[in-house]
C-alpha cells in the first residue's frame, strides 16, 4: 500500500529549492501593533528545523534523506 504524507506536517512545514525545511515562526498572527517593524520582518522569513526534527519531518512528508 502506498504511504501517505502527513497533512499536519505539509500545512506547516516548507521545502525549500535547496531541500532544507522550514518552520513558520510563532508570535505572528495578533498584536503586531506593539511589535517592531524588524521583528515583524523576521517573523515573515521563518526557521530552519534542527537536526533533531529533520529525520522526523522528512519522513512524515515522505522526502528521502
Amino acid at each position: 500500500m502506498k504511504q501517505k504524507t502527513h497533512s499536519g506536517a505539509k500545512k506547516r512545514v516548507k521545502v525549500t529549492g535547496s531541500g532544507k525545511l522550514l518552520l513558520q515562526k510563532a508570535c505572528k498572527n495578533h498584536l503586531l501593533s506593539s511589535k517592531s517593524k524588524r521583528q515583524k520582518k523576521a517573523d515573515r522569513l521563518g526557521k530552519s528545523t534542527g537536526k533533531g526534527n529533520q529525520k522526523t519531518l522528512a519522513n512524515l512528508l515522505n522526502i528521502s534523506r
